[in-house]
């Protein structure tokens, strides 16, 4: 039992490591980052697609009214070929949604700080710092390229270096456990 813990704390080191490299890399080259995302999500939708437009002929029933495997199919090798070639526009509007909707969250923030001081409450300071900055958070967002992925990678790097931490700490108290 003892060996067995070990081997699960040693790769439990492994696995933070792995995900200390991703999360610099991330931070590191974050439009390499989105290219290989992109890339890979656009491979899976062309996969899936060929599957489903294979699927459709393979069937005997395929002149069937409710068959729509030919539609879908073609749909998502589309859906991976517009991810693939456009990977730029994809992370441009995903971190512009992204982005719209922190400032959003941000903006109804604001609202209930004005709110807060309408009732004279001592709070709506802290409500009105918080929604300024969220919603300079939205903008950053926005209209930072790689700020998504750069965002992920630290957010990565912090889980894998707590991680790490707290395998260290697992190994060394392996014989108090049992």
């Amino acid at each position: 039992m003892k060996d067995l813990l070990k081997k699960t704390g040693w790769s439990n080191i492994l696995v933070s490591l792995i995900f200390c490299v991703l999360g610099i890399v991330l931070i590191a080259q974050p439009d390499a980052a989105v290219k290989v995302i992109t890339t890979t999500l656009g491979v899976v939708f062309i996969i899936v697609g060929a599957i489903k437009i294979v699927e459709y002929f393979a069937s005997k029933e395929h002149n069937e009214i409710i068959s729509y495997d030919l539609i879908y199919g073609i749909i998502a090798v589309v859906i991976g070929l517009i991810t693939m070639l456009y990977s730029n526009a994809v992370e441009f509007m995903f971190r512009l949604m992204l982005g719209i909707w922190i400032i959003y969250s941000g903006a109804l923030r604001l609202s209930l700080a004005v709110k807060l001081k309408n009732i004279n409450s001592s709070a709506w300071i802290y409500s009105l710092i918080i929604a300024i900055i969220i919603i300079i958070g939205g903008i950053v967002v926005a209209f930072t390229q790689g700020a998504v992925i750069v965002a992920i990678g630290v957010i990565t790097l912090i889980y894998a270096i707590l991680d790490f931490i707290e395998s260290i700490i697992f190994l060394k108290n392996v014989n108090k456990i049992l």
